[in-house]
């Protein structure tokens, strides 16, 4: 189960797309309680498989604006759990030259997770 009162309800969005705009939302906006309410770590032995796949693509995507901001990263964004074996990429309809384009131009946060944004898709207006 996660924790976060605002992890856990933009994961029970009925569309994964809408749940993650959310969430870049709130990073782009720099919203006060909601970066406070990172730094409690998530217990991730609580969580289940589509849980920890949730949080591996936003923690990346948390990681990423929180270094931007020059924030503090809390330490559960970076367990071993929130890493995939193999890259997974957010846009399901990029070529295979993408695919390898983004593995080598993503920043770390992206990078470390296995977990493949285009940084021009996740730019908030």
């Amino acid at each position: 189960m996660i924790g976060n009162k605002y992890l856990k309800s933009l994961f029970e969005y009925p569309d994964e797309d809408t749940g993650i705009n959310q969430l870049l939302e709130l990073l782009k906006s720099k919203d006060a309680k909601f970066i406070a309410s990172l730094m409690e770590p998530i217990d991730l032995e609580q969580c289940n498989e589509k849980e920890l796949e949730y949080l591996t693509k936003v923690s990346a995507l948390m990681d990423y604006y929180l270094q931007i901001y020059d924030i503090e990263v809390p330490s559960w964004f970076r367990d071993e759990k929130l890493m995939f074996d193999k890259p997974y990429y957010y846009s399901k309809r990029i070529s295979d030259f993408e695919k390898v384009r983004l593995q080598y131009t993503s920043p770390a946060p992206f990078r470390t997770r296995n977990v493949f944004f285009d940084l021009n898709g996740i730019g908030r207006v």
